[in-house]
């Protein structure tokens, strides 16, 4: 699961689906099997904050309102539906809509009140009920209904991204049992995390869908209950969100001190280098540094020399995921293991990091790196035990031997890896011919890189040089973004940058990312078209772990046999935000540890002035 709000109840009372935490309700504990009403949802055990808690302790509750911050955005848009596959939906849609709980940025999944102000918990655990903020006001001024939320679910389950049916494929029906009170029921008792999940559903208004095509792109300012509507904008271009003095939720509790910008304006850019260029002109006004190149040599300008603009790294705590040159298994190329481990073989990393990247990266092993849900040598315990149940079935490799990905000295001349990569092509039936790598009926081993941003020919190019060496023909392409998306909804693609993003508390989204289902279903995040019957079921015991212990187990054993197959060509990460931005901002002692907190940033009129001086002088 990705983000949440608050709700917590004691598993060994049995209050809740297993593995899931609501607060303890005011007056006591309740019995054993009784249902019960509460404020927030954890999966982590007990909520930080009580039912009466006024404000995140991470935001200036006073924080004054008003003031413009302007971002970028990379590619270009063409529409305001960022449900569907058709169309590139424009960023800063989500600011247009409240979801049903807001997740705490500060605890690993943990959800409290927004839309929703209370959630009942059924004694069965088998299903989870909404009690929508009686002040809940769409932008025209109607209110939002339990029959709204119940219209969002099934739009999105029926006619969304294909993630959707996935991600709520447990949920069996959703009634809306009163003007404010919306139930979802289950399947079974079994997915631990399925009410978080839903309360991160963002929740439409059916009056103004009716007598529109929810499955076609559009470019009528969509209407919305949350912080800020869509002001004005040119497609393709720029979007200006402008936020609503008559928001119904701007004093509860998990909004205040947060949203403080009147407008929020996105530029869109083709081109990093010149959004980059952009910035330090003082047409941006905060960005995110992605490119350790640019971060190390692309700051040093006049207005960065007098301290105009400020430039940070904030360490977080975040799963950091897994990013990695991917492998498209639907091409028959690739459906060897020993080549795919050839692969992984002839990716000089150490190189890389010294010569490319300014030595800030440390390499990534697991698809759960920098968690206590990443695997590390061999299996034992509970981990042990869950794979002994798939002997047979995953490969033997798993049992005896450490997932390690391959070191090099950084001098760029990888001969061990090339001498093993060739080694294992042989196996796999290619030889070097005339310098060439060929197959038994004399076919060139050749495939393309899809890439989305020049930005990342400089990882994609040596990487090119590297499997030349061996004989293979590869191209780089890089294409525009709404191409490239089009591209990868369809799995067009031999080999591409990409990769899946974790949280702490994995779950439903691992069907998308791993099962034969999602392989065959265009849109999905299946990437690397994995289809296994074992990871299957090792995903779904991810999906219904019962507690903590036993996801952390499930968790390992899915990620090692993940790893054992070299679906992708693992790359890096960092533990760390690397933020710019012009001096013009007030903001909270700390940020939270799971984010940069820049929704409770605002803007310091008395700094705003001096930098406006101060620029003059420039």
């Amino acid at each position: 699961m990705r983000r949440r709000d608050l709700l917590s109840i004691s598993a060994a009372l049995g209050l809740a689906a297993p593995g899931l935490h609501a607060a303890t309700p005011a007056g006591g504990a309740a019995a054993p099997g009784q249902a019960v009403r509460t404020h927030a949802l954890s999966l982590l055990g007990e909520p930080a904050l009580p039912a009466d808690f006024t404000h995140f302790p991470w935001v200036n509750p006073s924080a004054p309102k008003g003031g413009e911050i302007v971002r970028w955005a990379l590619g270009t848009f063409d529409s305001f539906n960022p449900f569907i596959i058709r169309g590139t939906a424009a960023v800063g849609s989500a600011l247009i809509y409240d979801t049903l709980l807001k997740e705490s940025a500060d605890e690993a999944s943990t959800e409290y009140p927004y839309l929703a102000s209370w959630i009942d918990l059924p004694a069965d655990r088998r299903g989870v009920t909404f009690e929508l903020h009686q002040e809940a006001r769409w932008h025209d001024g109607r209110p939002v209904t339990a029959a709204d939320v119940a219209w969002t679910f099934n739009a999105l389950r029926q006619h969304g991204r294909p993630f959707f049916r996935s991600y709520y494929g447990d949920v069996t029906e959703v009634v809306a049992e009163a003007e404010k009170r919306v139930t979802f029921r289950f399947r079974d008792d079994q997915n631990r995390e399925l009410a978080l999940i839903l309360g991160q559903m963002p929740v439409l208004p059916r009056h103004w869908w009716e007598g529109r095509d929810f499955t076609r792109p559009i470019l009528d300012p969509p209407l919305g209950s949350g912080p800020y509507r869509i002001e004005r904008f040119e497609p393709g271009r720029s979007i200006v969100l402008r936020r609503s003095p008559a928001w119904w939720a701007r004093d509860i509790p998990t909004m205040r001190g947060t949203q403080n910008f009147d407008t929020i304006r996105f530029e869109y850019f083709r081109d990093n280098t010149v959004a980059l260029e952009a910035f330090k002109a003082g047409q941006i006004d905060f960005r995110t540094e992605n490119v350790a190149r640019d971060w190390a040599t692309g700051y040093d300008f006049p207005a960065r020399r007098r301290g105009l603009v400020k430039l940070e790294e904030l360490r977080h705590e975040l799963p950091t995921g897994m990013q990695a040159f991917v492998v498209n298994l639907r091409r028959p190329v690739f459906q060897d293991q020993r080549v795919r481990r050839a692969l992984v073989e002839l990716f000089d990393f150490e190189w890389m990091n010294a010569n490319i990247f300014f030595g800030a990266y440390a390499r990534t092993a697991s698809y759960f790196s920098n968690s206590e849900l990443a695997s590390s040598g061999l299996p034992q315990g509970r981990e042990r035990e869950i794979l002994e149940g798939f002997r047979g079935r995953v490969p033997d490799a798993v049992f005896t031997t450490e997932f390690r990905l391959p070191v090099t000295d950084g001098s760029g001349n990888n001969r061990d890896g090339i001498r093993r990569a060739l080694g294992l092509l042989q196996q796999a039936g290619w030889r070097v011919q005339d310098r060439r790598l060929v197959n038994a009926q004399g076919a060139r081993f050749e495939f393309e890189i899809l890439l989305s941003s020049p930005t990342f020919e400089r990882v994609a190019l040596p990487y090119v040089q590297a499997l030349e060496r061996v004989g293979m023909a590869v191209r780089v392409r890089t294409v525009d973004p709404a191409q490239y998306q089009r591209r990868m909804d369809s799995f067009d693609y031999d080999m591409t940058l990409g990769g899946q993003g974790q949280s702490l508390s994995p779950g439903n989204e691992q069907r998308d990312f791993f099962t034969c289902a999602k392989s065959r279903e265009e849109g999905s995040r299946n990437i690397s078209g994995i289809c296994d019957p074992a990871i299957d079921a090792l995903v779904e015991l991810v999906v219904n772990a019962p507690d903590r212990a036993e996801l952390v187990a499930r968790t390992r054993a899915l990620d090692r046999v993940l790893l054992s197959h070299d679906f992708l060509v693992p790359h890096w990460h960092i533990q760390s935000f690397r933020i710019a931005y012009w001096d013009k901002f007030g903001r909270p002692p700390r940020h939270p540890r799971f984010d940069i907190g820049l929704d409770s940033w605002w803007v310091d009129p008395q700094r705003e002035q001096a930098l406006a001086e101060a620029r003059r002088s420039l």
